[in-house]
């Protein structure tokens, strides 16, 4: 394999890693919004800005490797933002 193959196949891998770990996050606050706990108690906000935080340390991480473009990076956390915002949204039209 060629060396610029191998550094495509890890920068693939590593956002679909990212990716993987967003679309965790997506689910686990939507679990949490339709069965235990409404957005305005402070265990969903806990967890919520824990798992973000957890998230956007991971891109930082993957961005300085050279593993992820920077603007890929904030588009994937800006897409996550967006998605739990509306689900923030429908939740509260419950």
């Amino acid at each position: 394999m060629v060396a610029s193959e191998m550094k495509l196949d890890h920068r693939e891998k590593a956002y679909l890693l990212l990716q993987s770990y967003a679309d965790k996050i997506i689910k686990l606050i939507q679990v949490q919004m339709d069965h235990l706990t409404m957005p305005q108690c402070p265990l969903y906000e806990e967890v919520l800005d824990t798992q973000m935080f957890g998230l956007s340390r991971q891109i930082d991480f993957a961005v300085k490797l050279g593993l992820v473009d920077e603007q890929d990076g904030k588009n994937l956390l800006d897409s996550v933002e967006r998605k739990l915002s509306a689900l923030h949204e429908a939740s509260l039209k419950k």
